[in-house]
């Protein structure tokens, strides 16, 4: 969408045409091409036709507004760093707020959509549910990957969805640990030092072993390459790999777990 809208940016510009007299001629607003322009709305699927003939009938709008497409279930600010996990060769996740996407269940993630405010129609959710799913794909296609998972206690014993989503999602995640490319961790409920009591940690080292962060909080993103900072938070995490449960013993937890409810 960014691509399409500097595109018609690029002309516009060179027929001399501001975004008002543009607007004018294809009737929309001068707020609304601004928008096509900068990305941020998808243009009617009309637009082309309309804006072909003011641009100069270059045919570039037309070959190229077919190609438009959203991510669906993908929010805005996580998709630069979905397209970083296709070719990571290291993941690292840390996570002491909810299951991490990779290992969720339907079930459970379903729960955390009818929690979504403001709400999320049937439709939405289903999206997001599909984009989450084909996500968790990775795990099975790329086997030379290595992902980690450190993952609080608290978050399984919070039994978000209910109790049979819960046994669920352990099964899920305990058949997820059998796979050699992927280490869990589970960090106690009560640990008296905890280098990552500053919040969520994902780490990730791409093809050409440069190394990247991301950190997410309420309807935000932010993608990390400051190497001081990447350095930082992999010292915290390495820190709390020996905080944690050891790779055998959180599995005898989950199975506890799995038991007691």
């Amino acid at each position: 969408m960014r691509t399409f809208g500097a595109v018609v940016q690029a002309l516009r510009e060179y027929k001399g045409l501001s975004r008002e007299g543009f607007g004018n001629l294809v009737g929309l607003s001068k707020h609304t091409v601004a928008s096509i322009e900068l990305g941020r709305r998808m243009p009617d699927p009309d637009f082309a036709e309309r804006a072909e003939p003011v641009l100069g009938n270059t045919g570039a709008l037309r070959k190229a507004a077919p190609c438009l497409a959203r991510q669906p279930g993908l929010a805005a600010w996580f998709r630069q760093w979905a397209r970083l996990e296709k070719q990571a060769i290291t993941l690292y996740t840390y996570e002491c707020r909810m299951i991490p996407g990779l290992l969720q269940t339907k079930a459970y993630a379903r729960q955390l959509f009818v929690d979504e405010l403001p709400p999320l129609t049937d439709e939405q959710i289903e999206a997001q549910w599909a984009a989450r799913a084909e996500r968790q794909q990775l795990l099975h296609e790329r086997p030379n990957t290595a992902y980690g998972f450190i993952i609080e206690e608290h978050l399984f014993r919070r039994c978000t969805g209910g109790e049979e989503a819960t046994r669920e999602l352990i099964d899920h995640v305990l058949e997820i640990a059998q796979l050699r490319n992927v280490e869990i961790q589970i960090m106690p409920l009560v640990q008296e030092s905890h280098a990552g009591l500053h919040g969520p940690i994902r780490l990730l080292e791409a093809p050409n072993n440069n190394w990247f962060a991301y950190n997410e909080g309420q309807m935000s993103g932010q993608l990390i390459t400051d190497r001081k900072v990447i350095s930082g938070l992999q010292s915290r995490y390495a820190r709390m790999r020996s905080q944690a449960l050891s790779i055998q013993d959180s599995t005898s937890l989950l199975q506890q777990m799995r038991g007691d409810l």
